[in-house]
């Protein structure tokens, strides 16, 4: 079973992204009997959903999770669902987009297709805070798990998917001291965690 695992560069103010670092380490690993594709997207309206499906042409995964940083969070927090609205802070070309529909005759939103609830359960289980987010926001993270599960629906095809967020890593927060954070090391472990629910 082949998982595509995909984090973001840095964005904003924050000099670095925990996702990218998670996305790198586990790129090329076996977990269970799933061989992980880790990629980076860039922060960009213009490029990150495109890029994002090339990968799922090229990889033909058999699911596709989606991470991105969410400072502030002090949890794991699988999104239920992607709203068809992009809308906030510029991204990294000084792009900002205002009440914009994602796609023009779209659904007003998808529901994630992973197993959020169990993976929730299991991180809980080892000691890990986590929790669903009826959230992903209006920026990036939110359009580009909209766009891919716009994407399987309108080709039929059957892939779980869906976006998580996660909190800083430490090193993030050295940056700023109001950011609750977890390590680098515990973030990977987590997302391991959640890699170990996915089934065929």
């Amino acid at each position: 079973m082949r998982v595509l695992l995909t984090g973001f560069v840095p964005f904003l103010d924050h000099g670095i992204n925990p996702t990218e670092a998670i996305a790198r380490e586990l790129n090329g690993q076996q977990v269970g009997n799933k061989q992980i594709i880790g990629e980076v997207l860039p922060v960009a309206f213009s490029k990150s959903a495109k890029q994002l499906i090339k990968l799922f042409e090229e990889h033909q995964p058999d699911a596709v999770i989606m991470l991105g940083l969410a400072a502030g969070r002090n949890s794991i927090t699988p999104e239920r669902i992607a709203i068809n609205c992009s809308d906030g802070e510029v991204d990294n070309e000084g792009k900002a987009l205002q009440d914009a529909l994602i796609r023009e005759d779209g659904p007003a939103a998808y529901f994630s297709t992973l197993p959020n609830r169990a993976m929730v359960n299991k991180l809980n289980e080892a000691s890990i805070p986590a929790q669903i987010s009826n959230t992903a926001g209006t920026y990036l993270c939110n359009n580009i798990m909209y766009q891919m599960l716009d994407y399987l629906k309108q080709h039929h095809i059957s892939c779980p998917a869906g976006f998580i967020h996660i909190p800083a890593s430490h090193e993030l927060a050295v940056t700023n001291a109001q950011l609750p954070s977890m390590s680098q090391q515990e973030l990977t472990r987590a997302v391991t965690l959640i890699l170990e629910c996915i089934t065929e």
